[in-house]
């Protein structure tokens, strides 16, 4: 029997990769932060705070990255 490189050979293993996706639930504005906190496999609470605190020592720009995170972050199916 013969795999392909790009096969996950266990049916109930985890998937070869993660897709990051802006999230439907548990978003607050547009399910940015909760989507990277899926991605990354932490509670979106740190992520928000993170980000937050990020907004707050660079001046507000953080926030333009969180807008273009929204225009190009695709949503969740």
């Amino acid at each position: 029997m013969t795999e392909t490189p790009y096969q996950n050979p266990s049916p109930t293993g985890p998937p070869p990769y993660r897709r990051l996706r802006r999230a439907r639930s548990d978003r607050m504005l547009a399910g940015v932060c909760a989507g990277i906190a899926r991605y990354l496999r932490v509670d979106p609470t740190l992520v928000r705070v993170g980000f937050a605190v990020l907004a707050i020592i660079t001046w507000g720009v953080a926030l333009l990255a969180y807008v273009i995170g929204w225009i190009v972050i695709p949503e969740e199916d």
